[in-house]
């Protein structure tokens, strides 16, 4: 009998603490990638946008977009942490190390560093630290997410449960700055807002107005774009209910580009504090995003300063500035919850 070639992915069974896993099928990125990130979503930061805008910033020209950095180093990852996953839950400890410019080639490799499964017995928490790497192996972001995995053998043992401890946010003094950037030249103007770090206040909370109906063409091209593979989002048979859930993802790269109104100098994001998929987000539902301003730091950098924000994308029906109910659960309307630092003009 000839052996199976396929590989259905891996359970939770399947999954030991302190494992390594490098990740399957390298990718150069180019400028392919920037104007169809540009395509999907309303992205207009002028430091992703224009070489010559870059270059007055003191970089060598216009890096890939973060989060489209970010979503080719998760893509790597998906068949073998994520594809038979319930649910992606959170993220922690992200920072991004390096620019990604068109050009680069970038892997990934994954540290399991905790394990539970759940009461139910059909599935567990599996927490993964996550690097993504350049073609000279230098480390251009890292992240720890958790994803709650079923079970292949309902029968299996359960491992010991080992929950990692995860700083709740990055300290400041831990951002990576590019080399080189420089804002003291910056143009407020064609950056397109005014609004420098002095402007905005802490506690301060910012509605973005601008809302996007979510399209099924559209959450397809980027699930593929990314080359993510989970079950979830592109086989409409995985769900008892039929339907399709959006890539966590596109809510982020949603949402980060509609906060361009209000905070459109907030121009790369350095580091991700912490996030959670509050709800999930099915084609036809509207996104609205706002922000609340978290706290600011200094840096090193000539003109370059932190600020710390919290994201909240919602969908149609949620309250002004809502996020949590009394009982400290997120509203049905909440889709994401997310925390980051981004470096500004100060």
């Amino acid at each position: 009998m000839t052996k199976a070639k396929t590989n259905p992915g891996r359970f939770f069974e399947d999954y030991k603490v302190g494992q390594v896993i490098r990740h399957a099928v390298p990718r150069t990125v180019s400028g392919g990638e920037r104007a169809m990130y540009h395509a999907l979503y309303p992205a207009r930061g002028a430091l992703y946008s224009s070489d010559e805008f870059a270059r007055v910033a003191g970089l060598p020209s216009a890096p890939i977009d973060d989060l489209a950095a970010f979503h080719v180093v998760f893509g790597k990852t998906v068949p073998d942490v994520s594809l038979n996953a319930v649910a992606n839950l959170g993220y922690a400890e992200g920072r991004w190390l390096k620019p990604v410019y068109p050009g680069d080639t970038l892997r990934s490799e994954s540290e399991v560093i905790g394990l539970k499964e759940n009461s139910n017995g059909k599935s567990g928490v599996v927490y993964v630290r996550t690097t993504g790497l350049n073609q000279y192996d230098h480390k251009v972001m890292e992240y720890v997410r958790w994803v709650m995995v079923r079970k292949g053998d309902l029968a299996a043992p359960a491992p010991e449960a080992v929950v990692p401890a995860l700083a709740k946010v990055v300290d400041p003094k831990d951002l990576v700055v590019p080399t080189g950037l420089d804002f003291s030249n910056y143009d407020f103007t064609l950056a397109g807002e005014p609004h420098r770090l002095g402007d905005y206040q802490i506690g301060e909370k910012i509605d973005h107005v601008d809302g996007v109906t979510i399209e099924e063409a559209e959450h397809m091209i980027a699930t593929r774009l990314w080359q993510n593979t989970a079950k979830v989002h592109f086989d409409a048979t995985f769900r008892e209910d039929g339907k399709r859930l959006i890539y966590g993802g596109h809510v982020i790269s949603m949402a980060r580009a509609l906060s361009f109104n209000g905070l459109a100098n907030a121009q790369m994001i350095v580091a991700l504090n912490g996030g959670a998929h509050a709800n999930p987000c099915f084609a036809g539902d509207t996104v609205k995003a706002w922000s609340e301003v978290l706290d600011v730091a200094e840096t090193a950098a000539p003109g370059v300063g932190a600020i710390r924000l919290r994201l909240v994308a919602t969908k149609q029906g949620a309250a002004p500035f809502a996020y949590k109910g009394e009982d400290g659960k997120y509203a049905p309307e909440v889709l994401l919850d997310l925390d980051y630092w981004a470096l500004m003009p100060v």
